[in-house]
Parts: structure tokens; sequence; C-alpha cells
């Protein structure tokens, strides 16, 4: 469904132009970076759940972004910033070695078999993401898309990326209980509407080797 564009969303911005500013992220505090954040739900609450880490989230779409933007300002956030891009320039951001987690929420998975470069977790981005991971770095993703999920399963692992946790229903799997990462997890827009839909979540945690 297309996104109706927001009035005056270029001015919303610029009225919080202090959440553009990202470059001071990178002292101190560990980097994690949303790709595809929607309207900020779950890196506004990651932020304020985890206030030593700093986040930092991309979303292409600016009619999208305002909505992010506004909500981290309204929270008083201050360690969270937000990207206006397209993530194939995502390298054009960061320097090496400054990322330590990208979480992959709901990605598009891009049906069609000649859209497949485009999906986030094609060996392209994987490529490019190595460019700016540190050592170790994790890549999470969640998605309700089986095609999408299988897919990234096979990527990720010639990539160089080992696959330390994968499952196709996130709510009722095995290993929650052990999963420090899943206690830590923080719903989506979409995750809260595909789990009231009774709808099956996948989710994987995969390292940077």
């Amino acid at each position: 469904m297309r996104m109706r564009k927001k009035k005056h969303a270029d001015e919303r911005i610029t009225a919080c132009a202090d959440y553009m500013r990202w470059t001071d992220m990178f002292y101190g505090s560990p980097v994690h970076l949303e790709i595809g954040c929607g309207k900020g739900d779950f890196v506004c609450g990651m932020a304020a759940k985890f206030p030593d880490v700093n986040f930092i989230a991309v979303e292409r779409i600016t009619a999208v972004a305002v909505c992010a933007v506004e909500k981290a300002k309204g929270l008083g956030l201050p360690n969270v910033r937000f990207i206006i891009a397209d993530a194939k320039k995502l390298a054009d951001f960061f320097e090496p070695a400054k990322i330590s987690c990208i979480y992959l929420n709901f990605s598009d998975p891009w049906h069609k078999r000649y859209q497949h470069n485009k999906r986030l977790t094609h060996s392209d981005f994987l490529a490019l993401y190595k460019k700016f991971l540190t050592r170790d770095a994790k890549i999470i993703l969640k998605t309700d898309n089986k095609d999408l999920f299988d897919f990234s399963v096979k990527s990720l692992p010639p990539n160089g990326f080992e696959i330390k946790r994968q499952t196709y229903d996130l709510y009722n799997s095995e290993f929650l209980d052990g999963n420090e990462t899943f206690r830590q997890n923080v719903q989506t827009e979409y995750e809260k509407k595909f789990v009231g839909q009774g709808m099956l979540i996948c989710y994987l945690e995969a390292v940077l080797l």
C-alpha cells in the first residue's frame, strides 16, 4: 500500500534536526542499526530500554521517517538518530568497524525472482554491511515471509555469517527461555499486527565471522 504524502514533511524533519545528526553517536557506546525503521516503534522502544546503546535508524521514505523522528523527539530519547536514505548507500555514511548489530524487521520481501537482489540479505547487501560492521557483529532478522526467511538462511553462511539461532515460529519456539536477545525484543508495528492475527513470525540471529 502506498504511503500517503505527509503534510509539510520536510519542514517537520527540519524541526527535528538534532535527531538527524548521527555522527556524534560513535563515541563510547556500541551502535546498533535498524534498516527500514517504519514509524519507529521498534527503534524508540529499544532506545528507551537500552540507554547505554546508541541506535541509528534508516528509512528511505521521508513521509514514513517523519513519524519515527517525531516519535523519538516526543519521547526525548538522547540515544537514537535517523538517516533518510536508500540502504544501498549505507557505506557512504559509516566508517569501518562502527556498527555492532543490524536489525532487519519485516523488510520488503521483493517477491519476484528478478527482484531478489533487492532483498536486504542478498549477497550484495551482506558485502556492503561488512564494510562497516565490527568483528562478531550480529544481524537479527524478523519476518512473516517464509520465502524471504529461507532465502536469508541460505544467503548468510556463504557470505561470512554464522546463523546462531533460527525459528519459523518465534513465539512458540523452544529456545525462548534461554534467549537473552528475545527477552530484549521490542515489537514493531507490523509484528504487533501479525501476532494479533495469529501469523507465524520467523526469526534468526547471525554473527559475522
